[in-house]
């Protein structure tokens, strides 16, 4: 499958949905991101894979003020390899007392009936500069 210029556009949007959906709260709009049957993989943060739009909604309730208040999405590419479309970004948390923190996302995107939705996302924390390769020399 060859990505035409209309789904990278629409797969961007996509991605872009994303923050604005969860920074107003519209949980019950989940279905125009994911599959039904969507793999949400947060290991990196120690809560495992959430499986289905059902444990998304209950994952985001139960957080409750730990959301971030905004999500930046950014630096999106999309590649199709072997078949599979595959989106990196950047995303760029803001919480409510001013704090941020970077994440990349790291989706396989499906075409659905619907449109394209996320089937798989991990998430990947962002702790340290360079990949923690960063030294300081003075």
């Amino acid at each position: 499958m060859a990505l035409s210029a209309q789904d990278r556009f629409d797969i961007g949007e996509l991605i872009a949905l994303h923050g604005h959906l969860m920074d107003a709260g519209e949980l019950d709009r989940m279905d125009e991101l994911f599959t039904a049957e969507i793999v949400y993989d947060l290991s990196d943060f120690g809560a495992g894979e959430l499986r289905g739009i059902p444990a998304l909604q209950e994952a985001a309730v139960a957080l409750g003020d730990g959301n971030p208040v905004g999500h930046h999405i950014t630096n999106v590419i999309t590649a199709e390899v072997d078949g599979v479309v595959r989106v990196r970004s950047k995303g760029i948390g803001i919480y409510a007392d001013g704090t941020s923190g970077s994440i990349e996302y790291d989706d396989t995107v499906v075409r659905a009936a619907t449109g394209w939705r996320i089937s798989y996302r991990r998430v990947i924390a962002h702790r340290a500069a360079l990949g923690g390769r960063a030294t300081r020399s003075v």
